[in-house]
């Protein structure tokens, strides 16, 4: 019995051996087949800028780029993009860009740091093309700036206007018999509406509408300034809707022509004097981003710091700001003797105020070092605002929402949905009168009530004077424009929240100037993750979303994270923007 245990001890080993080799084996194996050889551009190249994909902050690596078949390219980051059009801007073998502008899966400084971008590149003489067969109105905002727009003679242009919406649960949670019990500081917190109220307050309708109008002014005049039409007339169009049908919008002079796809490409054909039985060489922009090398290098480095998604405590994963995560990221940077300055782009709408607090200080620390500049992105509100409000300098786009200076908290009492809808009480002891005020089981008590809404008062106070510091401004002046409040880039201008409108570029360019360095290079955090993290980091959260998301369908999904959202907020003090809310 002895010898069979050693002997079956001994294979044992030397199978978990064998295993491990073979793994590793196998994994330098794949490492090598995935490691994406140097592409070629090839010549009268036409760069292809598919706006229904989004460009997020940090670019998403495909693990299995470089086996073929499918997408080969791993999607280039918003900067990325911006770069790589400036570079092939001054490209001998790109002759122009092609915009697929049948959505813009981007939010709406994304789409202006685009369609700025574009715009440059223009004045290179370069053509830019755009088509769909029915152009969105927000990939409009982009596509229009192209020097021919076309729509498919029987698709059309979406020309309605905007609008903004919010979900109301207040009614749900009474037939539930789920008592939402809610702290919160700034008349215009409107992240706890959906909870307490049927429709929006006055408060928040006020803030909704001018933002609103803000975000369609700039798309109005931004279009305006590209189509040579005045902004009153755009308004009168989407106020009559009168672009109902394709030729309406050929007649209006908001497309340059309707063409069927085939067409489209026949005209490309005849821009870059090819054949019509010749392939056009498009270039997607993951591709063209192995085919050059279109990053500044330099001794010298400036930190750039990619933080986007919710605030969240701890230290996160790939889809939000954890708190832990990103002190130490900026205290990597600070630490650095290589890098001058540190620029970091903002792309969220808050979330955990401890976590806010812990970056803020970081900053603080940093900017004694060394110059912090801070860019905001799509959104930079609330504990986004947070964080940054001590930078030497900020930049937003016009279109950013960005304020949202307020706090609340929300902890659910359930006792009267566990016991009349599922037949459930509970019972317990405990050490101390508040040992359990954090349960969902129960209602709290006045003094406990009292407690929560002093700690949210606390927060706030300091959240203020946190504003109040890094911006120079009183304490009376940010609670006046505070209480929760949300603004566009343009307003936060004005009010002195924001330095000055611009891109990620111009944040970059203060910095060096800042610094007084020129011929920098860039070191961009979170870095790029290995092979392994990729592929076995991220299995069990991509096979969770799509079970989910094959389970619940694309509006399902949206519900899903809804509600995700909404079981994080419990028992948690947040400076976060609404609670749900869409532009369209």
């Amino acid at each position: 019995m002895n010898s069979f245990l050693k002997i079956f001890l001994a294979s044992l080993a030397a199978l978990f051996l064998f295993t491990v080799i073979m793994f590793f084996i196998t994994m330098g194996f794949v490492s090598g087949l995935t490691a994406q050889k140097k592409e070629t551009t090839g010549e009268k190249a036409v760069l292809v800028l598919d706006l229904s994909q989004t460009f997020s902050e940090v670019k998403k690596e495909n693990p299995l780029a470089g086996f073929g078949g499918g997408d080969q390219y791993s999607l280039p980051s918003l900067y990325e993009t911006v770069r790589l059009i400036r570079y092939a801007k001054t490209d001998s073998s790109v002759k122009g860009i092609y915009i697929k502008a049948g959505g813009n899966g981007n939010g709406f400084g994304a789409s202006d740091e685009l369609r700025n971008v574009l715009l440059d590149f223009k004045s290179s003489g370069k053509f830019i093309y755009a088509y769909a067969d029915v152009i969105t109105q927000n990939a409009y905002h982009v596509a229009n700036v192209a020097d021919k727009i076309y729509c498919n003679p029987k698709g059309g242009l979406d020309w309605h206007g905007m609008s903004m919406q919010m979900v109301y649960l207040k009614g749900t949670l009474e037939k539930l018999e789920i008592e939402p019990q809610i702290f919160f500081a700034g008349k215009f917190k409107s992240a706890t509406e959906p909870f307490r109220e049927e429709k929006m307050t006055d408060a928040n309708r006020l803030q909704s509408t001018v933002i609103l109008n803000d975000l369609y002014g700039h798309f109005l005049q931004q279009a305006s300034n590209t189509r040579k039409i005045d902004t009153a007339t755009l308004h009168q169009y989407a106020n009559e809707n009168s672009v109902r049908y394709a030729q309406n919008a050929l007649d209006l002079k908001l497309v340059d022509g309707l063409k069927y796809d085939d067409e489209v490409k026949d005209e490309i054909k005849e821009r870059l004097k090819v054949s019509k039985y010749d392939k056009i060489n498009f270039i997607t922009a993951g591709k063209y981003a192995a085919a050059v090398d279109y990053k500044s290098t330099g001794e010298k480095k400036i930190a750039v710091i990619y933080a986007e998604g919710d605030i969240v405590d701890g230290k996160g994963d790939q889809e939000n700001i954890g708190g832990d995560t990103y002190r130490n990221l900026v205290r990597k940077a600070r630490l650095d003797t290589e890098v001058k300055a540190i620029v970091i782009r903002v792309n969220s709408g808050g979330g955990s105020a401890m976590a806010s607090e812990n970056i803020w200080r970081e900053i603080k620390m940093a900017r004694e070092d060394k110059p912090v500049v801070v860019s905001f992105g799509d959104v930079a509100a609330s504990g986004g605002y947070y964080m940054s409000c001590n930078a030497d300098s900020i930049f937003a786009q016009p279109n950013t929402i960005t304020g949202s200076i307020g706090v609340f908290s929300l902890l659910p009492n359930m006792q009267n949905f566990f016991k009349n809808k599922l037949g459930m009480t509970f019972d317990g002891v405990k050490t101390s009168p508040d040992a359990d005020q954090l349960s969902v089981a129960k209602p709290l008590t006045p003094a406990q009530r009292q407690y929560f809404q002093n700690d949210v008062d606390t927060i706030y106070h300091t959240f203020k004077q946190r504003v109040a510091d890094g911006r120079k401004k009183s304490l009376e002046f940010v609670d006046s424009i505070g209480q929760g409040r949300i603004w566009s880039g343009t307003r936060a201008l004005e009010l002195g929240l924001v330095d000055r409108l611009g891109g990620l570029d111009d944040a970059i360019e203060c910095a060096a100037k800042l610094a007084r360095i020129s011929g920098y290079g860039l070191k961009e955090f979170p870095e790029a993750r290995s092979l392994f993290e990729r592929i076995f980091g991220d299995y069990q959260q991509n096979a969770k979303q799509s079970a989910i998301r094959e389970e619940l369908g694309a509006s399902g999904i949206k519900t899903y994270n809804t509600l995700k959202r909404a079981k994080a907020l419990v028992g948690v003090t947040q400076t976060r923007l609404p609670f749900e809310f869409t532009i369209e």
